[in-house]
């Protein structure tokens, strides 16, 4: 009997990102505006940045900000490992993990700052990449 018919409905494979460097110096409790400054493509270290204004009260466009810059360092990543724009970024998989915080934190500041559509968007966006992580960062 052919799997023809069962490959033809085959979802896109899980994306998994290369270990991100800046990993291991947030996780050292390097600040991650130093973080950063060493790894200035890395989602994790962009993720972090936006969680730390967040814990610390800053504005919500400042968490937007950090989050939108995370979210677009992971789209170039993800790309470059092989996503097609669409697929699961299992959150089980910890390199891809700064991604999805930095999606999570986009969605929810962008709620925060009254734009809704963004907050559509993005939230469909985790939940469809992860949904480990949706329901772990969006509750």
């Amino acid at each position: 009997m052919s799997n023809f018919g069962n490959d033809l409905m085959a979802g896109p494979p899980p994306t998994h990102l290369p270990v991100d460097p800046a990993t291991t110096e947030l996780e050292g409790g390097e600040a991650p505006a130093s973080v950063v400054r060493h790894h200035p493509a890395s989602p994790a270290a962009w993720a972090a940045m936006a969680t730390l204004a967040r814990e610390q009260g800053a504005d919500d466009v400042t968490v937007y900000a950090y989050a939108r810059v995370g979210y677009h360092r992971s789209l170039d990543m993800l790309r470059r490992n092989g996503w097609k724009g669409h697929g699961p970024v299992p959150w089980e998989h910890e390199p891809n993990r700064g991604f999805l915080t930095a999606l999570a934190l986009l969605a929810q500041s962008a709620r925060a700052i009254g734009e809704t559509d963004e907050w559509e968007r993005c939230s469909t966006f985790l939940r469809d990449s992860s949904p480990t992580a949706a329901d772990h960062l969006l509750g």
